[in-house]
């Protein structure tokens, strides 16, 4: 019940405004406590890789704000918005200043689509399946970084921590098998 309250608030916020993700599931993320950075990497087809350090939006309030009112964001920074459930999210960028890439990943930690989100515009960027996560970048990173759908995307200790038990998830580690 407490679940299906919060996320039942969550889309009250959303609905509200601000720079986030909107959702067509039962999305519980108002019960996980916000994180500190992490480490998100991704490992292009040309096997390249790229490490951004990435906010976790991963409370009401988070995932409301978004990157509203932000100006500057550093070329290997970003945010992310991990699902415990992957769902079909769109997002858009109401109040948002910056111009981003948004980066669509899969639960096999692929991505699905790179979108271009235009500062302060309403129209909803989905890639039309459901994903795990979405990652915003300043825009023109991913093209000045060659990274293209299906190039695949990691965050958090991924090396030496076991897995936690029953693959319980957690929104600062996501360490899809074939990564390497």
């Amino acid at each position: 019940m407490r679940g299906k309250i919060c996320a039942l608030a969550l889309g009250l916020l959303l609905a509200a405004g601000g720079c986030g993700p909107s959702t067509d599931g039962d999305n519980e993320t108002a019960a996980v406590p916000a994180a500190a950075p992490v480490t998100l990497q991704i490992h292009s087809a040309t096997g390249q890789r790229h490490s951004f350090t990435v906010e976790l939006a991963v409370d009401d309030l988070s995932q409301q704000r978004g990157l509203m009112g932000r100006t500057t964001l550093p070329d290997d920074h970003g945010m992310l918005f991990p699902f415990p459930v992957p769902h079909t999210a769109s997002f858009w960028m109401k109040d948002t200043p910056l111009a981003l890439d948004l980066l669509f990943i899969r639960p096999d930690g692929t991505i699905a689509a790179i979108l271009p989100g235009q500062p302060n515009d309403l129209h909803p960027l989905s890639a039309g399946e459901p994903v795990s996560a979405v990652l915003e970048i300043r825009q023109g990173r991913a093209r000045a970084l060659g990274l293209t759908a299906g190039d695949r995307v990691r965050w958090g200790d991924c090396t030496g921590t076991p897995a936690p038990a029953g693959n319980a998830w957690r929104p600062d580690r996501f360490c899809p098998e074939g990564f390497d």
